[in-house]
């Protein structure tokens, strides 16, 4: 028994001294880069952190960064950029230790972060323990994930928070829940630079070949000024900036003689940041008259599907196509004088049937609203999409 536990105290004395010179390692890293910022917040996170890469990569700085979202990217100095690779596809923020040893090998000026926690314990191991930004991006606080950061959006806001540098600056487009971030910054010694959408006029953002928010190019703005980049230089890196795969976008697709426009809102996974994108298509008139939505149930995201669901009266689509799991859980919120017009998919279809399903209740010029979240059947269905004709982005 004694030589057991003899073994059992060294492995764990071994383990801890490799976790101690792993730790030491990373901050010797992190030590090495200049400038690192953390970029949080509801919605929005991958693609401002593409538009700060950008936009200092406009200012001659190198940069590397990180994106977690759709698609988790690493995205090296010259805007190339590689999947990144998980085990069992299962995200772990410990993989953030592995990103920082990747990029010192560039010799950085700045490495751009996306926050990848959500508990508001992890999110600030985040950044006390892997990141420690001088700079932290707040985007917005919306009503999501509200199951694991409280059950209000004041509950919502301490907790990103909890992402902001002590002492250093927090940039922030966040209107409604602005006084709490106020007093959580206060709290850290953190300077809150509030950001105006209003500040990026509609030329601007003509510059742009994807749809992306004035809020969002406001706070690439920011962080770029306070990193010594003008804003032409800024801007000039941001419209050259690649989108990120889950980007609002709308394809046109021509199946036959049919014509099918899609609207990708996948991305927008809470009700008001999916509103959002629909009038941010149709002020740009991208998209227009009547449309069809499409809602992808997952089984684990339940109260999500019934968020999406409950839009059914702001959006009033002709139809409603429900693919994915449960989807009774989106129908038990959709009113009752809008089930005659709902089209039930669900299950594990394959792709090539969930468009037969589609084009069947529709006309031959038709245009579909995609919700919920991508993964599961809607990543199948886009996926099987861009397989046929396709004629503009």
């Amino acid at each position: 028994m004694l030589p057991l536990f003899a073994i059992l105290v060294a492995s764990c004395l071994a383990l801890l001294g490799a976790g101690i010179l792993e730790q030491r390692n990373h901050l010797g890293n992190l030590r090495t880069i200049p400038t690192r910022i953390l970029v949080n917040g509801s919605r929005g996170k991958s693609s401002i952190t593409r538009l700060c890469a950008g936009a200092l990569r406009g200012g001659g700085l190198v940069v590397v960064a990180k994106t977690t979202g759709t698609a988790a990217r690493f995205i090296y100095p010259d805007a190339t950029e590689e999947p990144i690779h998980r085990k069992l596809g299962i995200a772990n923020v410990i993989e953030q230790v592995g990103i920082v040893r990747r990029a010192v090998a560039f010799f950085p000026d700045a490495l751009v972060m996306e926050c990848m926690a959500v508990s508001p314990a992890l999110q600030e191991i985040n950044q006390t323990k892997l990141v420690r930004s001088s700079i932290g991006i707040l985007s917005n606080v919306r009503d999501d994930h509200m199951d694991e950061m409280g059950n209000t959006l004041d509950a919502v806001a301490r907790s990103m928070s909890r992402s902001m540098p002590p002492g250093g600056v927090c940039v922030t487009a966040e209107t409604d829940q602005i006084g709490v971030l106020r007093e959580e910054a206060a709290r850290r010694s953190c300077r809150l630079l509030e950001v105006d959408a209003d500040s990026v006029s509609d030329e601007e953002m003509k510059g742009f070949s994807w749809i992306t928010f004035k809020e969002n190019v406001a706070v690439a703005l920011a962080v770029a000024e306070l990193l010594g980049v003008d804003r032409q230089s800024a801007l000039k890196g941001m419209w050259a900036t690649p989108p990120d795969p889950g980007a609002l976008g709308v394809a046109d697709y021509l199946i036959g003689r049919r014509r099918l426009r899609v609207a990708n809102i996948f991305a927008a996974n809470d009700p008001e940041s999916t509103m959002m994108n629909v009038e941010r298509l149709r002020v740009i008139g991208a998209i227009s008259g009547s449309t069809h939505l499409v809602i992808n149930c997952r089984p684990d995201r339940v109260e999500r599907n019934g968020q999406m669901g409950a839009l059914v009266p702001r959006l009033d689509p002709a139809r409603i196509f429900l693919i994915g799991e449960p989807t009774r859980s989106a129908r038990a919120t959709i009113p009752t004088q809008w089930h005659p017009r709902v089209v039930d998919l669900g299950g594990r279809r394959d792709p090539q049937e969930l468009v037969d399903g589609i084009l069947q209740s529709v006309d031959d010029y038709s245009t579909l609203i995609a919700v919920g979240n991508v993964h599961g059947q809607g990543e199948r269905l886009l996926e099987h999409l861009t397989h046929l004709t396709r004629e503009s982005t």
